[in-house]
């Protein structure tokens, strides 16, 4: 559980250059106690994952249509992985298709977050997502609650 002495480790793998930077400086206000790695696609967030001696973080923000390996990919790969098991994953994606949302749901996202238009719904976002009670959410995880909504 991450406590508020903490540094909050957060991953965002984005292939769109200003989705990165809208998200960085949404964070940057924010002014958390926190690291932000930032990815532009699926294999540069795998290579990173499959490091040694790095310090895993706590929630990774993945977009699901990226270059070279998608979202979708890297969600299979990190859940088929024990190491991995304790990282949190929003997906985070400008689809709000029901099959991407049940298919991530299913392989074991711990919820779904539609990318917004607006700065300040974004920072909303990040500070909710990041401040949420993760073991609660996990514990009683279904469908209905899966679909992140401001």
């Amino acid at each position: 559980m991450i406590t508020h002495q903490d540094s909050i480790h957060i991953l965002i793998a984005d292939d769109d250059e200003d989705d990165r930077a809208f998200f960085n400086e949404a964070i940057n206000e924010l002014k958390m106690n926190s690291k932000l790695t930032l990815f532009k696609d699926g294999k540069d967030l795998m290579e990173y994952l499959k490091l040694p001696n790095i310090k895993l973080p706590h929630i990774l923000f993945l977009d699901l249509n990226m270059p070279f390996k998608n979202g979708f990919e890297c969600l299979k790969e990190i859940r088929a992985n024990n190491r991995y098991k304790d990282i949190s994953i929003a997906i985070y994606s400008t689809s709000s298709s029901e099959k991407d949302i049940e298919d991530t749901f299913i392989e074991g996202a711990n919820i779904y977050i539609k990318k917004p238009n607006d700065f300040t719904e974004l920072k909303k976002i990040i500070k909710d997502v990041v401040n949420m009670n993760w073991q609660f959410h996990t514990s009683g995880l279904n469908i209905e609650t899966f679909f992140f909504s401001v």
